[in-house]
């Protein structure tokens, strides 16, 4: 038995009609059961109550074990002297106020209907991958539609947040905060704190100073990883070098990133040389991206953007100095990556703007994310596995939202999911 299964059935009132009564032999009725509170103090805020006739009007408080009281210390914490109602599973001992009165007591357990309380260890029984998985589609598709709409814009806020305090860092320079969220977007999974370490080292100031003469952007990206400290024959290598040389001495940069940028692993496209390049690109062509990006309207236009031309040389390199085999490629951006940029940095950074200017851009945010590939992975492919329909990257946001923050953690009964299959 868990306590939120029980925080569950209180708030819903999902008991039997049974006349109530308190463990004193008060009857008692509930007019409203609060306000559900899953911070410190009483789980239930502003409830109203008829206990043996008299109305009261105070919290409640739920336990497993009434004893859980002494156990968590509630008689000295003063936010639990107006609990009015002490609701648990099994009554074990009397508990009291301050003032030596003895607070009521409904031992939910004589109430609970079997065949709900069966459904319930039903739906928690241990499964090889998620406790619902295998009544996932009896759920009807217009009840998917509307969690997967909530699931969506709570994975966009949990991106926001990071991105507000970076922006507060940044004194509200909506270019520099940008120019980070990329860095670390550009630099995936295996490389994103790598970069954006970079990225948070460089004053944006440097940026729109030295994107004007060419090789500069990637003297310093390079630079700043410590990837110009060799000495090699190669002389584009050894003309990034003197710039960095120029550069380092210039703006007495004396940082350097103390995570080193990972190639093992990496497919060959996604190599950090590859991708700072890239970035260092989209920079010189753009001036102000920030402006350039956040009035795009359709992703055509954005993915138009991210259509850059990186230095020939690596077109035959993936590292410095070693020449890749097989024939030359022009190594462009592709649209999956793109589509990856747009659902990790720039979507996010959309709704916040829109947030912080008081603008309601949600719908036109699921519209946009309705037209994206979903996102491969192990749990979209295993939710696909189970029948559930992820054709666009809403879908596949959703689905990660409800895998990592709901079923990785045995929510249950906070899942709209599971609250329908509990009924």
């Amino acid at each position: 038995m868990q306590e939120i299964f029980l925080h569950y059935i209180w708030q819903y009132q999902k008991i039997t009609a049974l006349p109530l009564k308190t463990i004193q032999g008060e009857a008692l009725q509930v007019l409203k059961p609060g306000e559900y509170h899953q911070e410190d103090g009483p789980d239930f805020f502003n409830a109203c109550l008829i206990i043996g006739g008299q109305r009261w009007a105070g919290n409640v408080e739920i336990h497993l074990k009434s004893s859980d009281w002494y156990y968590h210390r509630h008689e000295i914490n003063k936010k639990y002297d107006n609990v009015i109602l002490h609701v648990v599973w099994e009554h074990d001992i009397a508990v009291f106020r301050p003032d030596g009165s003895e607070i009521p007591v409904l031992v939910l357990k004589a109430y609970v209907p079997d065949q709900f309380l069966a459904d319930y260890y039903r739906l928690i029984k241990a499964k090889n991958w998620i406790f619902c998985e295998k009544d996932l589609l009896t759920v009807e598709p217009i009840f998917w539609l509307k969690w997967k709409e909530r699931l969506f814009l709570e994975r966009l806020e949990r991106k926001v947040k990071p991105i507000q305090i970076l922006l507060k860092e940044n004194k509200n320079d909506w270019e520099a905060t940008l120019f980070c969220c990329l860095a670390k977007s550009f630099g995936l999974n295996s490389n994103s704190e790598a970069f954006y370490q970079i990225a948070r080292a460089i004053p944006f100031t440097i940026i729109r100073k030295e994107r004007y003469v060419a090789g500069n952007l990637e003297a310093l990206f390079f630079g700043m990883t410590a990837l110009l400290d060799e000495d090699k024959e190669d002389r584009y290598f050894c003309d990034l070098k003197r710039k960095w040389k120029e550069l380092k001495k210039k703006y007495q940069f004396h940082w350097r990133g103390s995570i080193p940028l990972q190639f093992y692993k990496v497919r060959p496209d996604n190599f950090p040389t590859i991708r700072l390049v890239q970035l260092a690109g989209l920079y010189q062509r753009y001036p102000n991206l920030f402006d350039v990006l956040i009035h795009c309207n359709t992703l055509d236009a954005f993915y138009k953007i991210f259509t850059i031309e990186i230095p020939e040389y690596w077109n035959t390199h993936y590292r410095f100095d070693t020449v890749s085999s097989g024939k030359e490629k022009v190594k462009k951006i592709s649209i999956s990556f793109r589509q990856l940029l747009f659902i990790n940095a720039i979507l996010p950074l959309r709704f916040l703007y829109a947030r912080y200017f008081g603008n309601d851009f949600s719908e036109e945010l699921l519209d946009m994310a309705r037209e994206i590939a979903p996102e491969r992975n192990s749990i979209t492919d295993r939710f696909k596995q189970l029948g559930i329909t992820i054709e666009s990257a809403f879908d596949s946001q959703a689905m990660l939202q409800l895998k990592k923050e709901y079923c990785n953690y045995k929510r249950c009964l906070h899942c709209d999911i599971g609250k329908k299959l509990l009924g």
